[in-house]
This record gives structure tokens, C-alpha cells and sequence, in this order.
């Protein structure tokens, strides 16, 4: 009889002892597939765009700053008309691609976000693409009173936020893949 009470009981031990390793591996097994997905689907693209718009907004500055280094819209002169029409090219080509890029996939990977709420730096970059978008609807209806966002561009922090978000998944990853893989 005791044997039979020890065998069932051994039984038991291991079937929850196997139960359990299988729900802890299938929890990790979620968990790398969402990191997996907020690397590929939000954090890596989102990284990489601030970075090649950063990067681009550098070599346009390097060509088209003042003698002083500055933007020509954080001079006391006013931009001349060349200088009009050169931002205009730069923000419809480049800069207001880019940034709408980065607001469409924040809007259709929101699910992604780490955390429980919006970031207020991601509303604040849905605002200042708005506020271009219409600034670049009045440029083809041949209106050129204004030539920036009526929101600002929160560049360095939203830099920071790709680049913190991207790191710490790419982190999270590597634990999750059993230290194989770290940055």
C-alpha cells in the first residue's frame, strides 16, 4: 500500500513539476514573441527613422545654416526667400516623410508600446505632423506665410525615447533568449 501511496505521489510531483516548467517556458515563449514584434514592428523602425532624420536634419544644416551656425529660423533676420524655398523642398521630400512615417507606425503598432499609456512625446509628434501637414497643404495652394508646424518637433527627446525603447527590448531579449544574444 505505501508503495502504491509513494508512486501516485511521485506521479503527481512530477506531472505539476512538468506542468509548471511548461507554463513558465510557454509564458517566455509570449513574452520573446511580443519583444520580438516591438523590435520589428515599432521600436527598430521607429529607431532607425529618428536616427536618419536626425542625421539628414544635420546635412541640411550643414548646407543651409547661417554664417553663425544657425537655422535660418532662429535668426533675428528673417530667411530670404532662397531660403523659403529650400526648406520648402527639404520639409516635402525629406523631413515631413519621415516624421509622418514615424507617427503611422506608432498609430498602427500602439498595441506595442511598452507601458500602460500613450507617451507624451509620441502625442506631441502626432501634433507637430498635423501641424505640417497643413502648413504643407497651404505651400500647394501657393499660401507661404508660415514655414513651421504650429507644434514644435521634440527631436532629442524623442530621439532618447526610440533609442531607450529599442535598447531595452534588444536587452530584454537577450535575457529572454538565455543571454545568447546582448547589446
Amino acid at each position: 500500500m505505501i508503495t502504491v501511496i509513494v508512486t501516485i505521489s511521485l506521479a503527481f510531483i512530477g506531472y505539476t513539476v512538468a506542468y509548471l516548467n511548461g507554463l513558465r517556458l510557454s509564458q517566455r515563449q509570449e513574452r520573446l514573441a511580443r519583444v520580438n514584434r516591438q523590435l520589428s514592428e515599432l521600436y527598430g523602425p521607429l529607431f532607425a527613422l529618428t536616427e536618419a532624420n536626425s542625421r539628414i536634419f544635420d546635412a541640411f544644416m550643414a548646407r543651409n545654416a547661417r554664417e553663425d551656425g544657425r537655422s535660418p529660423f532662429a535668426h533675428e533676420l528673417p530667411p530670404t526667400e532662397e531660403e523659403l524655398v529650400e526648406w520648402r523642398l527639404w520639409v516635402t521630400t525629406v523631413f515631413l516623410p519621415n516624421i509622418q512615417r514615424m507617427r503611422d507606425l506608432v498609430l498602427k503598432h500602439a498595441d506595442l508600446l511598452s507601458g500602460a499609456e500613450m507617451p507624451p512625446i509620441l502625442l506631441q509628434l502626432s501634433a507637430h505632423v498635423s501641424g505640417y501637414e497643413i502648413t504643407a497643404a497651404r505651400w500647394e495652394r501657393g499660401d507661404f506665410d508660415e514655414h513651421l508646424s504650429v507644434v514644435p518637433f521634440p527631436s532629442e527627446e524623442l530621439a532618447a525615447y526610440a533609442h531607450r525603447g529599442f535598447t531595452d527590448l534588444m536587452r530584454e531579449q537577450g535575457r529572454l533568449l538565455g543571454g545568447r544574444r546582448s547589446h
